[in-house]
C-alpha cells in the first residue's frame, strides 16, 4: 500500500528510487536481525542436516534468491529470515534483492503514479482514478509482471545451454 502512495506523491522516477532502496534496507535489516538472532541456534541444532543446503547456497545462491524475489507466493519476509540463517554474504543478500525486486516494485510504483493529483479528483470525482486507459496499463503492467519470472527463466535456460554448448564454464 506505502509503494502505491509513495508512487503517487512522489511520481515513478523519485518513488521508484525511494521505495526501492528503502524496501532493500527493510529487507537487510530483517536479514541481519534472523542472521544475529537465530542462525548460531539453527546451526547448532540442525547443522548436519543443513550441510548439503548450505553447500548449495554456497554455490548458487544469489540465483537462488533472486529466482525467490521473483515468485510472488513466496512472502518477502519470509526470504529475509530465512536467508539470514544462510551463509550467503550481506552484500550479496543486498544487491540480488535490490535486483531482483526492482520489476514488482516499478509496477506498483507505476500504478501509484497514475492516479490522479488530489486536484483532478475534487474536480472529476473518484471515476477520474480508473480511466480506462489507466487500467489498461495498470493491468499490461500486472500482466508483464506475471511474465517476468517466466521470460527470466526461459533467458537463464537459453544461456545455460549458449555455454554449455561452447564448453565455456557458467560462473
Amino acid at each position: 500500500m506505502l509503494t502505491l502512495v509513495y508512487g503517487w506523491y512522489f511520481g515513478f522516477g523519485r518513488g521508484l528510487i525511494l521505495v526501492s532502496f528503502a524496501s532493500t534496507a527493510g529487507a537487510t535489516v530483517a536479514f541481519l536481525l534472523s542472521r544475529f538472532l537465530f542462525r548460531d541456534t539453527i546451526q547448532n541444532r540442525f547443522g548436519e542436516r543443513l550441510k548439503s543446503f548450505n553447500a548449495s547456497l554456497e554455490k548458487e545462491g544469489p540465483f537462488f534468491l533472486f529466482t525467490l524475489r521473483l515468485i510472488p507466493a513466496v512472502p518477502f519476509f519470509v526470504i529475509n529470515a530465512v536467508m539470514g540463517l544462510t551463509p550467503i554474504r550481506t552484500r550479496t543478500f543486498w544487491w540480488v534483492s535490490q535486483i531482483g525486486m526492482l520489476a514488482g516494485t516499478a509496477v506498483y510504483v507505476y500504478a501509484g503514479s497514475s492516479v490522479p493529483d488530489l486536484q483532478t479528483l475534487a474536480d472529476q470525482g473518484i471515476g477520474a482514478v480508473f480511466t480506462s486507459g489507466q487500467l489498461w496499463q495498470i493491468g499490461s503492467a500486472f500482466v508483464l509482471l506475471g511474465l517476468f519470472p517466466l521470460i527470466v527463466r526461459w533467458t537463464m535456460k537459453l544461456i545455460q545451454r549458449k555455454t554449455g554448448a561452447t564448453g565455456v564454464n557458467s560462473v
